[in-house]
């Protein structure tokens, strides 16, 4: 298999390059925007994510001979179209918020500048990572709220494709999560793994005894204990007896687990077992997590509802052309006016106004040109949203990899602290702040 990432895309970029470059459009600088109409499911916010993944991708993005040879294989473009592929590498700039930002309605998440070949052909694979990886940590920055201090564990790697579980896993740890059962997303991003046994580990041995005793050898007295194999209070009672009450956890994962929760803590606590902690996991969500906010539990683990966005698995987002050079070199600022589906034309900065450090306003000036005149300095109560992300084909290093997911991870857990406070609550709403477009010198 191939290493580029070009074909993850759809034909219609090619064929729009095949045709720009027959009727001479393939050159004209152009400007396209990536942002979200609104946010899904009455979500008072949303979390970008993704960006340091796609500048990896961005980086692949390129047309080798197995490429070449499916594109001419499959007559998809014409033969002087696969010359240019041959030699395409990105060479504009897009600037956009750092991932782990938050974002609302029209919010200019990216900006792509360059030819409008340059610049088009990268539509899918931009939405096809912003829009998975902002829908889960959106989902994600959610559970962490509802879950305060208590830490949070991804595992819904049995519940993903097996790459978007490790891009899932990526998106809840900058969201706040703080582990994943995902050895892939540890190894790749840098994220600590956690785990421990199943319910197959129990009902391998004869006894339960026997699985507990096994996995203490092997694994320590700190280690957490799966206690509802069979019967809650005996698994318990057993988990004690082996391991004594130095032991680490012990983890539910079935029945009304706020009332479980507080019978075990009580029987623990009973055994002397004051400080073994109760992992609780079994088909949570924000509403679950906030629910068991008043019972007994350490900590949470969480699977399916993170990595599919709980409930809304897309952030829909869009991509569009919003400025381009017209036939003589001049600006055009160009934007859809479909009904519902409209777009706002021309070159904008972003900035969140602030009051005492609680967000009010996310605020998006349009320039009069096509050069960007709006600094902080003409804002002093806000703060500025977009940074470069590439310059002219150069890659800014700073967001990829390990280091950039901790970047992004701290960013995010500060930048949350802006929210007012209606912000921080479940229920469907408009969105926590409005976005003003404005004009420039307006």
């Amino acid at each position: 298999m191939s290493d580029s990432t070009a074909l993850l895309t759809d034909r219609y970029e090619l064929t729009m390059i095949d045709a720009a470059l027959r009727d001479g459009t393939a050159s004209r600088h152009s400007m396209f925007e990536l942002f979200a109409r609104r946010l899904s499911g009455g979500r008072r916010f949303g979390v970008v994510a993704g960006t340091g993944r796609l500048l990896g991708l961005l980086r692949e993005f390129r047309f080798d001979d197995a490429e070449l040879k499916y594109l001419a294989d499959h007559h998809v473009v014409s033969r002087e179209t696969l010359t240019y592929l041959e030699n395409y590498r990105f060479t504009g700039s897009i600037t956009g918020y750092r991932e782990g930002e938050l974002y609302f309605p029209g919010s200019p998440i990216l900006t792509v500048e360059g030819t409008f070949a340059d610049a088009v052909i990268l539509e899918t694979l931009a939405l096809s990572v912003l829009n998975h990886d902002s829908a889960v940590a959106t989902a994600a920055s959610r559970m962490s709220i509802a879950a305060g201090e208590r830490p949070l564990a991804e595992m819904g790697a049995r519940r993903a494709a097996e790459r978007s579980a490790v891009a899932a896993a990526r998106a809840a740890y900058i969201a706040g999560f703080g582990a994943t059962s995902n050895l892939e997303a540890g190894r790749t991003w840098g994220i600590p793994t956690m785990g421990t046994a199943a319910h197959s580990w129990t009902l391998l041995h004869d006894t339960e005894e026997d699985a507990f005793r096994a996995q203490i050898a092997a694994l320590g007295h700190d280690t957490t204990l799966l206690v509802d194999t069979y019967d809650i209070e005996k698994g318990v009672e057993t988990a004690i007896r082996v391991a004594g009450p130095q032991l680490g956890g012990v983890r539910i994962d079935s029945g009304d687990l706020a009332i479980v929760a507080a019978e075990v803590r009580a029987q623990l606590d009973a055994l002397g077992a004051t400080g073994t902690k109760i992992t609780v996991t079994s088909d949570l969500d924000e509403y679950a997590i906030a629910a068991l906010a008043a019972y007994p539990v350490d900590s949470y683990g969480v699977g399916t509802s993170v990595v599919t966005g709980s409930g809304y698995p897309t952030a829909g987002m869009v991509y569009k052309l919003v400025a381009r050079q017209d036939a003589n070199g001049g600006w055009i600022a160009v934007a859809k006016k479909a009904q519902d589906k409209g777009s706002q034309g021309g070159l904008k900065t972003a900035f969140r106004r602030l009051d005492r450090g609680i967000a009010y306003e996310e605020l998006v000036e349009i320039a009069d040109g096509f050069e960007r005149s709006a600094t902080p300095a003409d804002y002093p109560d806000a703060r500025a949203l977009q940074v470069p992300l590439v310059v002219r084909g150069e890659i800014d290093t700073a967001h990829e990899g390990p280091q950039g997911v901790a970047a992004a991870r701290e960013h995010h857990l500060r930048v949350r602290e802006e929210l007012p406070v209606r912000a921080l609550a479940l229920s469907k709403s408009d969105p926590a702040i409005p976005t003003v477009f404005a004009d420039a010198g307006a």
